[in-house]
């Protein structure tokens, strides 16, 4: 790999799972501002005892919306006519710093928007994915336990898409695919990605896919960046599209992870129900529903209580997942959402790990 510049160095192995000393301090003491201004001596120490129950627990969480960031993925990111927000920063040092103060085990490692896929040079999404998914394969290598890895392909690309699923399950033993909503003017449910699909469902594989910003809708709102609205919608787009393309049930064994608690869906079920007693597609003799229920959800950004209790009328618990988006959120405000619910310690301890290891076998958390 090509060397990093200093800020995005590894740490040490011999200190990697050992957070800060005084990262509890700084929680300690965030919670507590938060609590003063109330007034009740009550939230403070509630507070102090969260910050230390958290800090004696090994971590145990398992995210499955863990993003990775190297320098040369950046820099193919800000080339000219490409030039967007700047990216966070990030590297494999803060990363696991998060991940201990935030009771992370493990972090599934997947590609940050708009990924590799430009829609003009095969050969560059070519060689930037397996650039990327070598790199975060190496990461999963030099941190047993601490990373998996859902590799990167372009499946507008299917020919190179097919190499490196093969690269990436066979070589580097990646946990599944990570996917976006859209490549340009093309949803997940476009028929010119079959091969991939078919591929995919041969080997049983589980499918990420994240939001990005759609070729439709940019800009739109003045004053509301993209991410704010058409990143949840979007993946209620793809999804829908899946679903009524018929890719979903004709490619039954993928076993798909949506972002932000379904984005949008669980808000607009009711209209797709009426859009298929409407259409009336063979392939959904009883609506979209039970397609909808098959699939997997994780928790960033879809964490507060509104979210959660829609998306918890749409699945159970079983098929819920813990993610952070990080390096774009922590996971403070997940962990957050999560407890503010209420969620029983069994139900808590599915969302938060027992979910994942299910769908994920090869993870051994650290």
């Amino acid at each position: 790999m090509t060397p990093a510049p200093s800020r995005f160095l590894r740490p040490s192995p011999c200190c990697e799972s050992r957070p800060p000393a005084s990262a509890a301090r700084r929680r300690f003491m965030a919670l507590a501002a938060a609590s003063a201004g109330t007034g009740i001596l009550v939230a403070a120490t509630s507070a102090i005892e969260r910050v230390r129950a958290e800090g004696s627990a090994a971590p145990a969480r398992i995210d499955v919306h863990h993003h990775f960031l190297p320098p040369f993925h950046v820099d193919a990111m800000m080339m000219p006519g490409r030039r967007g927000p700047a990216p966070p920063q990030w590297s494999p040092a803060l990363s696991l710093e998060e991940m201990d103060r935030s009771g992370i085990a493990t972090a599934i490692l997947s590609v940050v928007q708009p990924g590799v896929w430009y829609g003009d040079n095969v050969e560059e999404a070519r060689s930037l994915a397996r650039r990327l998914n070598e790199y975060g394969a190496g990461l999963v290598r030099d941190y047993p336990g601490r990373f998996g890895l859902f590799a990167c392909i372009a499946p507008p690309d299917a020919e190179g898409s097919l190499k490196e699923v093969e690269h990436a399950f066979g070589n580097l033993k990646a946990d599944g695919v990570g996917l976006l909503t859209s490549y340009q003017d093309k949803y997940l449910g476009d028929p010119s990605f079959a091969p991939v699909y078919e591929e995919l469902n041969r080997r049983k594989a589980v499918v990420y896919v994240h939001p990005t910003s759609p070729a439709c809708c940019r800009g739109l709102v003045p004053g509301i960046p993209p991410g704010s609205i058409e990143y949840a919608t979007d993946s209620t787009r793809t999804i829908a599209h899946l679903v009524f393309s018929g890719t979903v049930t004709k490619y039954p064994d993928i076993r798909w992870i949506f972002s932000h608690s379904g984005g949008t869906l669980p808000f607009l079920t009711g209209r797709f129900i009426r859009l298929a007693e409407e259409r009336r597609p063979a392939h959904l003799p009883a609506g979209p529903l039970p397609e909808f229920r098959k699939f997997h959800y994780e928790l960033a950004q879809g964490n507060t209580a509104g979210q959660i209790a829609a998306l918890l009328k749409l699945v159970p618990v079983a098929q819920v997942l813990y993610g952070t988006d990080y390096p774009f959120r922590d996971g403070a405000e997940v962990n957050q959402g999560i407890a503010d619910w209420g969620f029983s310690a069994a139900d808590r301890r599915a969302i938060e790990r027992d979910n994942a290891l299910k769908l994920l076998p090869r993870i051994k958390p650290g």
